[in-house]
């Protein structure tokens, strides 16, 4: 371990409980503790609980703060939320990315409108310094201030179909806090003195009904003073709901069959366009153009035929390794792109010709998956839905399928009232 490795203030939890720790995004960080495979299972049918602290916050604030998101986070904050693509609001957050001027991914992000002149803006671990240099670099002179919260704040991911559950235990007013938390909303914030979230020891907090494995679950933000002990009041909590502590191979391998993608590696040093997250550029509304200038979209407006980024899923649980040394292959032998991310979901099988997961209500009684290679692919020519590739690394080939989603029956998504009473 490098002795410039950073520690998250729950490294030595992490330590005593004998998670595999290893190195990510400049901090020592579990990867597992029972296994991947336990940790992923519980997440899709009971509840799961990551460190997240690794990732860096960022605040910009001021009445100019809004002009300078819109010039350099591809959404369009005027037009966001919902089907009637309503402008972002106080309580609300979106998924964007900040691009350079050439239209590659500086990083992704999702920001949250704390107050009428304050933003908060989650990007990567190890990228809060690149994040606030980039706005400062494009920010107007005064009516604006950035603030790098980089590890100054303490973040737990609360994942799985039993999280709201869990979370009502610990709260001081959970009817209040539950009554009204949509999809992609907070309540309290990040500044203790101003939020009206508490838990019931009265610890302050944001609680945000977002998180990064497509399924059902909450990202609370404390301060880093904070952290330890709300790990463990949230494990006692949960004790009863079998919730346990995961790593991020299984945060790796959620968002991948949730078809999330990992900043700088499925989506980075090249430009943004033609990929499964398309959703996060302001398109017009029949899709035909960006309707919004931000820094990147005119070097994006100018491409042709870019590359094309697209999901698949095999035929069982194998897998390739990802990066330099792989190979997509076409219908010939002939290389067509790589591989850029390929794990393992274990929640899911195929069965009958339908991908079947581990939580989905209609799955066969006799259903149990032995889990399904999935991830995503960088190619030089077209591939659409339904056709078939081979990945290849220096061990083996694999035929896979192009699919627009991977894991069925996710339940992010689902009304929190329902979750609570499931």
């Amino acid at each position: 371990m490098s002795e410039h490795t950073k520690q998250t203030p729950l490294h030595s939890w992490h330590v005593q409980q004998g998670a595999n720790m290893a190195p990510f995004g400049g901090y020592s960080m579990p990867l597992w503790y029972s296994s991947a495979k336990n940790e992923h299972l519980a997440v899709l049918t009971r509840a799961g609980l990551f460190d997240t602290s690794h990732m860096a916050v960022v605040l910009a604030g001021g009445p100019k703060a809004r002009d300078l998101l819109q010039h350099t986070f591809s959404r369009d904050l005027q037009a966001c939320l919902g089907k009637g693509q309503t402008p972002l609001h106080p309580g609300r957050m979106v998924y964007g990315v900040f691009l350079t001027p050439k239209g590659h991914v500086l990083d992704d992000a999702i920001i949250t409108q704390l107050e009428e002149e304050l933003y908060m803006v989650v990007v990567n671990a190890g990228m809060g310094p690149a994040i606030v240099a980039h706005l400062h670099d494009h920010a107007p002179s005064g009516g604006v201030e950035i603030f790098d919260l980089t590890d100054q704040v303490g973040k737990i991911d609360l994942q799985g179909p039993r999280a709201a559950r869990i979370m009502a235990r610990l709260l001081q007013d959970p009817d209040q806090v539950l009554a009204s938390l949509p999809y992609f909303s907070c309540q309290g914030h990040i500044q203790d003195e101003k939020t009206d979230v508490l838990l019931a020891d009265k610890t302050p907090l944001l609680l945000s009904r977002s998180g990064y494995t497509g399924e059902f679950g909450f990202e609370i933000f404390v301060r880093s003073q904070d952290l330890v002990r709300t790990w463990n009041a949230l494990l006692e909590a949960g004790r009863d709901f079998e919730l346990i502590p995961c790593g991020l191979a299984a945060r790796d391998s959620l968002r991948a069959g949730a078809v999330l993608p990992l900043s700088h590696q499925d989506i980075g040093d090249w430009p943004f366009m033609n990929t499964p997250w398309d959703f996060a550029l302001p398109w017009s509304a029949d899709g035909r153009e960006l309707n919004k200038d931000f820094i990147g979209a005119q070097a994006l407006r100018s491409l042709q035929n870019p590359p094309q980024t697209a999901a698949f899923v095999g035929r069982d649980l194998r897998k390739v390794s990802a990066g330099d040394t792989s190979r997509v292959l076409g219908s010939g032998d002939e290389s067509m792109g790589q591989v850029l991310t390929c794990v393992t979901d274990v929640g899911i099988g195929w069965h009958e010709g339908r991908i079947y997961s581990v939580a989905s209500p209609d799955a066969p009684a006799d259903f149990r998956p032995k889990g399904l290679c999935c991830g995503f692919v960088r190619v030089s020519s077209p591939v659409k839905p339904g056709e078939t590739l081979r990945i290849q690394d220096k061990r083996r080939t694999l035929e896979v399928t192009v699919v627009r989603d991977i894991r069925p029956d996710r339940t992010a998504r689902k009304p929190l009232a329902v979750m609570l009473g499931s």
